[in-house]
């Protein structure tokens, strides 16, 4: 059984100097696991995802990271990430290294990665010149013909974050809704934590098998963190909490406000479970507002081969 706590898994996890993926394209944005990584002070951080919106705001903002591999980068549907935009023009409060890919060319990186390549092919690059900001992008002949063709390094974080809906007791996870590189990270990842809206019982991952996004040979730890990606969304659980991304645009333009903000939401609590106390004490029908109402998908029938219960 891998189940444990978030403060233990972060513990055993997330180290100083790791190279760390949280990823999730949209929805499932790990941010219970964000705010317990910098809880417990790590520094050094080399933060991987396709996407740094808001989490990655706030860790830059903590200290956390010397660097930043990414693709797109901003506040979706708001503007800018005005504690990344610090570090990076006015070194607040640290410098922070960049390395700019596409969002093709992150997939590119994780694939390889996940299946222990030396490079991932792709021609988006073919026209620009990115390459010229990030020289770890190259190009190769290839040798089938003569054609030029940009290739991307492998990307294997020491520890990738994943939430998701739900997952056993072993790790067995499973996803649904919008889907970005949480298969990708995790197999490229030398650790894997994943953070779970519900723990279920194997027979009801085995009912439906095809929703198993990430099997349990690569899972560590599984952490039950319910409202845990807030204020992303989780497919069916919770909606995306619009009010808060607007507000994080006000709070994060000043680097006192947001230090101010993460005393008392980060450093002021002692887990996620103070958080979402804080969270619901200033709103208390929070869940109504992101409750998700109902769409169901229509049951299939796997079958059974051979006798009953083979």
């Amino acid at each position: 059984m891998k189940i444990t706590a978030m403060r233990n898994a972060v513990t055993r996890y997330v180290h100083d100097g790791d190279t760390v993926a949280i990823e999730g394209f949209t929805a499932f944005i790990g941010f219970a696991a964000a705010h317990e990584i910098i809880r417990q002070g790590r520094q050094n951080l080399t933060l991987c995802r396709m996407t740094p919106d808001l989490i990655y705001d706030q860790m830059i903002a903590a200290g956390c990271a010397r660097k930043l591999i990414f693709s797109y980068l901003g506040n979706p549907g708001v503007g800018s990430l005005h504690c990344i935009r610090r570090a990076i023009e006015k070194n607040i409060p640290r410098p922070l290294e960049i390395e700019e890919y596409s969002h093709f060319g992150m997939v590119g990186r994780y694939t390889a990665g996940a299946a222990r390549l030396p490079f991932f092919p792709l021609k988006s690059y073919l026209g620009v010149d990115i390459n010229r900001a990030n020289p770890r992008i190259q190009f190769v002949t290839s040798p089938y013909s003569d054609e030029n063709i940009a290739v991307v390094p492998p990307l294997n974080p020491d520890v990738a974050v994943i939430h998701a809906q739900r997952a056993d007791a072993n790790g067995n996870t499973q996803l649904w809704g919008l889907l970005g590189v949480q298969k990708e990270a995790a197999f490229a990842a030398e650790h894997v934590i994943v953070v779970v809206e519900e723990i279920v019982d194997e027979a009801v991952i085995r009912s439906d098998p095809n929703r198993t996004v990430i099997p349990h040979v690569v899972v560590d730890a599984v952490v039950h963190q319910p409202f845990g990606a807030h204020p992303s969304y989780v497919q069916g659980y919770y909606d995306r909490d619009n009010k808060f991304y607007q507000e994080w645009d006000k709070i994060s333009r000043d680097a006192g406000q947001t230090q101010a903000w993460l005393d008392e939401w980060v450093f002021g609590v002692d887990d996620w479970t103070g958080y979402l106390q804080k969270l619901e004490t200033r709103e208390p029908e929070i869940r109504t507002r992101l409750a998700p109402g109902q769409a169901l998908s229509r049951p299939v029938n796997y079958g059974l081969y051979g006798r009953e219960g083979a």
